[in-house]
């Protein structure tokens, strides 16, 4: 991204001067940038080709629907920091998004145990603040993006439906179209309905992109969460998801615990809400994400339970 083309825009469409443009590391899929500004404070932007802006403009929806659930949720304690999308267009050939800046700690130290806590806790008010008596439906309003793939989302009355329609179907659609279908994938989505159907959960909305890179510690106190792929659902995907990808330290899922316990047999519907994740990965990037997926499959096949066993 050219300081020339950004600078004149910014200042059209915020009223804001940018002095100096700063490529920023840790994106996989945009360039990120860190804009100083001329009266001291600082923006973050994430670019790309111009045809990528719906993936943009699904963060930054999805940026807003926390923001909304986070001011709601302050009145019962700390939240994480959400940050506020500002801007969203075509500027020449790129697809820009412009977001108030995170001062984020370079690494975590020893002593970040109560923030990661805290971390957890805030969570749980938001998943809480979210959940409502009017709106007890599965998806979200538009199909949005899980990293760079598409995550279909529509409604559904039913979680088990949504689940298995919405998230892992067209996964292992995809799968399939590459020449790749996972052994026993057939066997599994037959036994779901029965198995997860008789886990109807509070809808939440949840983050939806939980790992580690998505999360961080502020270096004023507190933390944020940030690059969601929301939707309204079990807020255990999003506890399951920490677990991955080196997962999130303890003291942030005791934290959550603390706040809103989560109910009898979460534990065991972990791996398959992860499923999920590791064949979006699989489709993206290949390679042993692939051995993950069906390991992942082979191992719910075989925890398959008969008629009448406790469900999911």
């Amino acid at each position: 991204m050219q300081q020339q083309a950004l600078g004149p825009w910014l200042q059209q469409r915020l009223g804001l001067t940018l002095l100096r443009l700063t490529p920023v590391g840790g994106g996989c899929i945009h360039n990120a940038w860190q804009l100083e500004l001329a009266d001291g404070s600082r923006l973050f932007a994430k670019t790309n080709r111009a045809e990528l802006l719906p993936v943009l403009e699904a963060e930054a929806d999805g940026l807003t629907a926390l923001r909304t659930v986070a001011s709601r949720a302050a009145n019962s304690g700390a939240v994480p920091q959400i940050p506020e999308p500002l801007a969203c267009e075509p500027v020449g050939a790129q697809a820009v998004l412009v977001l108030g800046w995170l001062d984020l700690r370079p690494t975590a130290p020893a002593n970040s145990q109560a923030a990661w806590t805290e971390l957890g806790r805030g969570l749980a008010r938001l998943h809480r603040a979210s959940s409502s008596p009017t709106e007890q439906r599965y998806g979200w309003s538009r199909d949005n993006f899980i990293g760079s793939g598409p995550q279909a989302n529509g409604w559904r009355s039913e979680w088990a439906t949504f689940f298995i329609e919405q998230r892992l179907q067209p996964q292992l659609q995809i799968a399939a179209a590459q020449g790749k279908p996972v052994p026993g994938a057939i066997r599994l989505l037959e036994a779901l309905p029965a198995w997860l159907g008789r886990h109807q959960p509070e809808p939440c909305l949840v983050h939806g992109d939980l790992w580690g890179g998505n999360a961080g510690l502020l270096a004023a106190g507190g933390a944020a969460l940030f690059d969601p792929a929301v939707y309204r659902g079990d807020r255990e995907v999003d506890l399951a998801m920490a677990h991955l990808f080196g997962g999130f330290p303890a003291a942030f899922f005791a934290g959550y615990e603390q706040e809103w316990p989560l109910p009898a047999g979460h534990p065991r519907r972990v791996e398959l809400y992860n499923l999920y994740h590791l064949l979006n990965h699989a489709n993206l990037f290949g390679g042993g994400y692939w051995q993950q997926s069906a390991a992942s499959v082979e191992a719910l096949s075989r925890g398959i339970p008969c008629a009448g066993s406790e469900p999911w």
